[in-house]
């Protein structure tokens, strides 16, 4: 049976995805390879980790303006996760979002969670989102 979950859409949109998970946050300028997909960051504990077409669930971003522009270059190139839940509003994540949809028609969910839900989901997870914010976790 589907845990729910609802959140806060900061940017809205639908997804579905298997959850990628960290308690880190993580810097996407240097951290996240835009062509590939994969987290690059080799002290990060997701490096390996391939977030193209996942749900990356993050406590929240780490860095600056610079993480926008690598967000808003893998949405283009299709290397872009599915969505991403954070713990707060995360003016970075978003505003890659906004641009992308604007700019591509190609923009990504972006939801803020609570610490008591974002510590329920698991990495492997299925998640499916709604554009109100509902977040469905699956086995």
């Amino acid at each position: 049976m589907a845990e729910l979950i609802q959140a806060k859409p900061i940017v809205a949109g639908t997804a579905r995805g298997k959850a990628l998970v960290s308690q880190e946050p993580l810097s996407l300028w240097g951290g996240y390879d835009q062509a590939t997909g994969e987290i690059i960051d080799r002290r990060h504990p997701l490096s390996g980790q391939i977030a193209a077409g996942r749900v990356l669930v993050l406590p929240y971003s780490r860095g600056s303006s610079t993480a926008t522009a690598v967000l808003l270059e893998a949405l283009r190139a299709g290397t872009a996760p599915a969505a991403i839940l954070t713990t707060a509003a995360d003016a970075f994540f978003a505003l890659a979002g906004i641009v992308a949809e604007e700019m591509y028609g190609n923009g990504i969910p972006i939801l803020a969670i609570d610490w008591v839900d974002f510590e329920r989901i698991e990495t492997g997870q299925w998640i499916d989102i709604d554009a109100d914010g509902t977040v469905r976790l699956d086995e």
